[in-house]
């Protein structure tokens, strides 16, 4: 143990030197590393932040520690990264490792130590420096699909002492790539009303022409005025079908670079704005992600550099030039798009935009809009820019526009409920009507008085639903009076159809056990080798609870030698 805290304290002034340590992390698994998901990868509402490392479609392969270092946070929830384990080393990096199925013995000791404590599968706790050392190539875990996870996978990552996640790749974790990105889709934009593309002013898509080298050549366009370029590009690696993010991307006006963005590393506080680095709109009608190669107001993402006039680029009338991309995997595979640009002026009969008929939120300042009893704040900078919006009130339902304006954060809801008639007034709770049949989905409400509050980042429909209804509960693997002695895990599966689970309880014996919660599958288990049901004959009783206060108790005997 000693030896391993001096380790600690002359390691630490060796690696500090180096930015990027060659062969300090290995492998987590012992298996080749496959990619489902790289790093910073474009996701629904943030960049990536590791490696989603494939477990041949199983659960249990063995997690091993990438290097010497100390157990510094564990934490366990049902959403997210699910049973996540986070190691601090001497060299001043964290690596975490997300979804796992367990840990393992000691560790797993520990946690539900702490577990049985708190008398809750959701917790989170931060070991001391000596509490959990592990030692490189120790075996701290076993792969699994818990939490967020899509499917059997290791999310791996490294993080700073600034907690900010780097691409793994860059300190030696390799992949076998030889494969170059590929592009789908290539925009073109005009940065204001006096810009002119292929005599329109607004977004154009444009015609890829595919090489035989593995490049693109666009076909030439005409163009006025100051434009911008949007790209959809991925990338994949050679023993991996996975349509996967790429590592660099940089652009080129007649030979000057314009811009550049290079995806080794952001920091979390930043991630949420990846809906500015995508055209938000585009992505909630098409579900296709468009990288914009410009940079618009208030977009505060680190990935840019070398950025001249925000990316965009100026064509002036009788010119000919070309504006092209590159495109780059972590292996240095690249990908060249060539759009040549004939400037040419042209009369723009493209009208401004009109919002009479639309309610204007502000970026710079507050606003509050009021109808009925429903009241909406936006505070300062919700918007990215002052925008028109559709508003309007029927009954209980709030039409707050569409999901296709990006938000930098949550407006809020308020339903006065002063003068509603209902016998279930505590059953109320506000839900965003989604999909083609609008079905209701709860919204984390507020009650205070008659007044109902919800916050969300993002426009859409909003109404008052009543949930009456308490959850399920239903045995899975055994029945009342059942001898379970040859039975490891205990297993009950709960459901709420309207407002969600808000939790549960179990108790053998009037005893707290743990089970632990897939939301995916609506599946609780409890595993006998918790050694915490020692009786012959047990009393089960599980209360669950959702999101407005209906709850549904569960009661069973069952007995064990």
């Amino acid at each position: 143990m000693k030896k391993l805290i001096l380790f600690f304290l002359i390691t630490c002034s060796i690696y500090s030197q180096s930015e990027y340590p060659q062969d300090y992390f290995r492998n987590p698994l012992d298996i080749t590393l496959v990619l489902s998901g790289t790093f910073s990868e474009l996701r629904s509402s943030h960049f990536h932040s590791g490696l989603d490392i494939k477990t041949q479609q199983k659960i249990g392969l063995k997690v091993y520690a990438a290097a010497d270092g100390y157990v510094s946070r564990i934490k366990i929830s049902h959403y997210g990264y699910g049973k996540a384990l986070y190691i601090t080393h001497p060299n001043g990096y964290t690596t975490v490792y997300a979804h796992l199925q367990k840990f393992s013995d000691r560790i797993e000791k520990y946690i539900k130590e702490c577990q049985y404590e708190k008398e809750s599968y959701e917790v989170e706790v931060f070991p001391s420096t000596q509490e959990l050392l592990v030692s490189k190539d120790e075996i701290i875990a076993f792969s699994g699909n818990t939490g967020g996870s899509g499917g059997p996978h290791l999310h791996f990552e490294i993080r700073d002492n600034q907690e900010r996640p780097i691409n793994p790749m860059l300190f030696g974790i390799d992949i076998k790539d030889t494969t170059r990105p590929f592009v789908s889709a290539i925009y073109a934009y005009p940065k204001d009303e006096n810009a002119i593309i292929n005599g329109k002013n607004e977004r154009i898509p444009l015609r890829l022409i595919p090489q035989k080298n593995g490049d693109y050549d666009v076909e030439k366009i005409t163009a006025h005025g100051n434009i911008g370029f949007g790209i959809t590009s991925y990338d994949r690696q050679d023993l991996a079908p996975n349509n996967n993010g790429v590592y660099n991307i940089q652009t080129f006006y007649n030979g000057n670079k314009s811009l550049e963005i290079d995806f080794k590393r952001f920091s979390f506080n930043e991630t949420k704005h990846i809906k500015k680095l995508i055209d938000y709109e585009y992505f909630k009608t098409k579900r296709s992600r468009i990288q914009k190669l410009f940079i618009e107001k208030n977009n505060p993402l680190s990935l840019y550099k070398n950025a001249y006039d925000d990316g965009y680029i100026r064509v002036e009338d009788s010119t000919s030039s070309v504006y092209k991309i590159r495109i780059r995997d972590f292996k240095n595979n690249e990908t060249w798009v060539n759009i040549p640009i004939k400037g040419k002026r042209e009369y723009n009969n493209t009208t401004e935009k009109d919002w009479s008929n639309k309610t204007l939120i502000y970026s710079d300042k507050a606003t509050e809009l009021k109808s009925g009893l429903v009241t909406v704040n936006f505070y300062k900078n919700t918007v990215y820019e002052d925008v028109g919006i559709d508003f309007s009130v029927n009954s209980d339902t709030l039409n707050l526009h569409e999901d296709n304006i990006p938000l930098q954060k949550k407006f809020y809801i308020n339903y006065d409920l002063s003068n509603y008639k209902s016998d279930d007034l505590d059953k109320i709770f506000i839900a965003r009507l989604y999909g083609y049949y609008k079905r209701p989905s709860y919204v984390y409400t507020k009650r205070k008085g008659h007044t109902l509050s919800a916050g969300s980042n993002v426009f859409g429909t909003y109404t008052l639903a009543v949930d009456t209804v308490a959850p399920s509960i239903k045995p899975i693997n055994f029945k009342d009076k059942k001898w379970l002695s040859k039975y490891r895990y205990l297993k009950v599966k709960i459901d709420d159809d309207l407002s969600g689970i808000s939790k549960y309880r179990a108790t053998v014996n009037g005893k707290w056990i743990l089970m632990e919660y897939d939301y995916k599958t609506n599946m609780l288990v409890h595993d006998f080798n918790d050694n915490i049901v020692k009786d012959t004959k047990n009393d089960l009783k599980i209360i669950v609870t959702d999101n407005v206060g209906n709850s549904s108790t569960f009661e069973a005997t069952f007995f064990r030698k």
